[in-house]
């Protein structure tokens, strides 16, 4: 039993029928302990409720083989994304999501953009001494690692336009998930074609 046998009862009540159907916390533990007997309270609690100082709970990946890691192109998965969004998606660096003219959509909190405070709906309009494109800004955080100087962005809201330094030594960074072991674990049985 996985999460297939709890998506057809959760998700599968009303054949046809693509409405908005809400739900709560005691209606998820009901469905998932119907399909196998657990603490799901707690658990979902603990995961999801409560902030973690260590980060994301990794221990279901690692145990199915995989380990999370960066690097400075995105996946296949994450390209698709974020063209079919229109976006590009810095949010493992920058931490923020800029759409194809520059304008800011996205701000993760606590990471450098939400730091420096450059806010959702200001545009970019220039990268250092360059107008804004996606290849200045690439460019920008890759000459950035490792160095002292921030990176440094001119952002413009209506008629107000002022510098934003970005602190960030990282390099351009985008999430994967590299194999460790041999053999099928559970997050591959999980994500194979059905």
């Amino acid at each position: 039993r996985g999460m297939d046998d709890f998506a057809r009862r959760f998700f599968g009540t009303r054949e046809g029928d693509w409405g908005v159907r809400t739900y709560d916390l005691d209606e998820v533990v009901a469905t998932l302990n119907a399909v196998h007997p657990y603490d799901w309270r707690s658990f979902l609690q603990q995961r999801v409720y409560e902030p973690s100082a260590d980060g994301a709970p990794l221990g279901g990946i690692t145990r199915s083989g995989y380990r999370l890691d960066y690097a400075e192109t995105p996946n296949s998965a994450l390209a698709a994304s974020m063209k079919v969004a229109k976006n590009h998606n810095y949010s493992w660096s920058l931490g923020m999501v800029v759409d194809r003219e520059g304008k800011i959509t996205g701000v993760t909190w606590g990471g450098p953009a939400f730091k420096a405070r450059p806010t959702v709906g200001q545009t970019i309009v220039a990268v250092g001494e360059k107008a804004y494109g996606e290849e200045a800004l690439k460019s920008a955080i890759t000459a950035a690692k490792n160095g002292t100087a921030p990176i440094a962005l001119t952002v413009k809201r209506g008629d107000s336009v002022r510098a934003v330094p970005l602190s960030w030594k990282g390099g351009l960074r985008y999430p994967r998930l590299t194999k460790t072991g041999s053999g099928r674990g559970a997050l591959d049985i999980l994500l194979e074609p059905k």
